[in-house]
């Protein structure tokens, strides 16, 4: 047994079907216009402590490689940890159905109004506060695990390649993802 899942059990923390629906309604909820993945931390690792910090960075960054919506997959994968099959459907269920029922009908309201100034202006600072909140996630996970040179290294040369000369991921991936790799591999002890 992993030292999160005794952690989880050791204070009796399995939710509930309805409990990962509710909380995943919430997270998504919470997050409209954008800081899905700032608020999915903050409910997760802070709020209801369901995993680590390390736990969901590392579970958030192997769902940002794969195929498919991020927090989906992020949502599939803690379902899943306590639910098996019926927590992942649960779990995406949660975060998936509010929000399209709302989305929906933004788009008709939108498709009416699109062309009054007022309305623009509230989409901008309705995206000014999605990078407020992600700017924010980044600062407080790259202080648990930004720690020696190389990581801080490999953190900026993905930020420059991807964020600043706007390279495709899958090529900045292909890049710093076996350099990652090559600095984590354990290696034997030495005597």
């Amino acid at each position: 047994m992993n030292e999160q899942a005794s952690f989880v059990q050791s204070r009796g923390i399995t939710p509930s079907l309805w409990n990962l629906v509710w909380t995943f309604n919430l997270i998504a909820l919470a997050s409209f216009g954008g800081g899905l993945s700032a608020w999915s931390r903050e409910v997760i690792v802070v709020e209801k402590q369901w995993m680590g910090e390390e736990e969901f960075l590392t579970a958030s960054a192997m769902c940002r490689i794969l195929p498919g919506a991020n927090q989906v997959n992020l949502a599939v994968f803690i379902g899943a940890k306590f639910q098996g099959i019926p927590g992942a459907v649960a779990a995406v269920f949660g975060l998936t159905l509010i929000p399209v029922l709302i989305v929906l009908g933004l788009a008709v309201l939108y498709f009416q109004f699109h062309h009054l100034p007022s309305l623009q202006k509230i989409l901008h600072g309705a995206a000014a506060a999605a990078v407020a909140l992600t700017l924010a996630m980044a600062v407080k996970t790259g202080k648990k695990c930004l720690h020696g040179p190389i990581p801080m290294l490999l953190f900026l040369a993905t930020f420059v390649m991807n964020g600043v000369l706007r390279w495709p991921l899958l090529l900045v991936l292909a890049i710093v993802g076996p350099l990652s790799l090559i600095w984590a591999w354990p290696r034997p002890a030495t005597k």
